[in-house]
């Protein structure tokens, strides 16, 4: 995509990163009951479950944890320090791409969930899903290990628009590894710096970290979310294609492509969308 300087304009490729959290920042557990509106004064019924959506980064996994129990902030990712949790090697301890998106029951035979068994639970799940066939064998048809695929995974959630797009989204990863290409996908910025935006500056892709594609090769050090079935699916079989490069103009109209001029064209495109959204969004006098 573009992004235009008093000094310079500057490519984009990707379409900056999909909206992934709570809007305001605020994130909510969720429930597997309905909460029915109440008289003022009455309890509500306390959630029966937690609902990990796909795409979650772990921060927000912690903090729904959190409120899931009615544990103080911080409670969960805290109880990190006691868990020896099943991960790869190159995880380093991180469980960020292992939470798996599910539904979580908060009591399990007379037994009220913990963080730590909350976590552990996500973790063996991911590791049931992404360790047996088809996973563990496509990673290894596609000359990478399980890790490097979830990293993928993480990032295709991230960025394409619908669950349509997600193998071309990947082939794109995978094409730009190929060509020694930096992948400079704005997820990777977003995940960097703690937000969720379209809008990156050049400013932000000089920041200094291991998670900034626009200056580092090759994949970021761990996974950027918490990826989903499709996703993974996505990751160990990339539709065939030749794309370096797409911009999702506007909803439910992603533009892949070889051609660094034909992608200059959507993204000029993509920017009057977005110039024009904002004078309609814009209250009248």
């Amino acid at each position: 995509m573009y992004l235009n300087t008093p000094s310079r304009r500057t490519i984009r490729l990707t379409r900056r990163g999909r909206i992934a959290l709570i809007a305001g920042g605020a994130v909510v557990a969720g429930t597997a009951v309905a909460v029915p509106l109440l008289s003022p004064g009455k309890e509500q019924p306390k959630p029966t479950s937690v609902v990990i959506p796909e795409g979650w980064r772990a921060s927000q996994v912690y903090e729904a944890v959190d409120k899931a129990l009615a544990l103080p902030p911080g409670s969960t990712k805290k109880s990190l320090e006691k868990l020896d949790l099943k991960l790869p090697g190159d995880a380093e301890g991180n469980p960020e791409g292992y939470l798996f998106p599910a539904t979580y029951p908060l009591e399990r035979d007379g037994k009220k969930a913990t963080p730590e068994s909350l976590l552990s639970a996500m973790v063996d799940t991911a590791n049931k899903k992404f360790n047996g066939a088809p996973i563990a064998a496509g990673a290894q048809r596609n000359a990478m290990n399980v890790y490097q695929a979830v990293t993928i995974a993480s990032i295709v959630q991230a960025e394409a628009a619908s669950s349509t797009d997600m193998g071309k989204v990947a082939r794109v990863v995978f094409n730009r590894l190929e060509r020694g290409m930096p992948l400079q996908m704005d997820s990777t910025i977003n995940y960097a710096l703690g937000r969720s935006t379209l809008r990156t500056t050049e400013a932000d892709t000089r920041i200094e970290s291991p998670y900034n594609s626009y200056q580092r090769m090759g994949l970021p050090p761990t996974p950027i979310d918490n990826p989903g079935e499709e996703a993974m699916r996505a990751a160990i079989n990339p539709s065939p294609g030749d794309w370096l490069y797409f911009v999702t103009v506007k909803p439910g109209d992603t533009r892949f492509t070889a051609d660094y001029a034909e992608h200059e064209r959507n993204v000029t495109e993509f920017n009057a969308e977005q110039k024009a959204r904002a004078a309609s969004a814009k209250p009248t006098k």
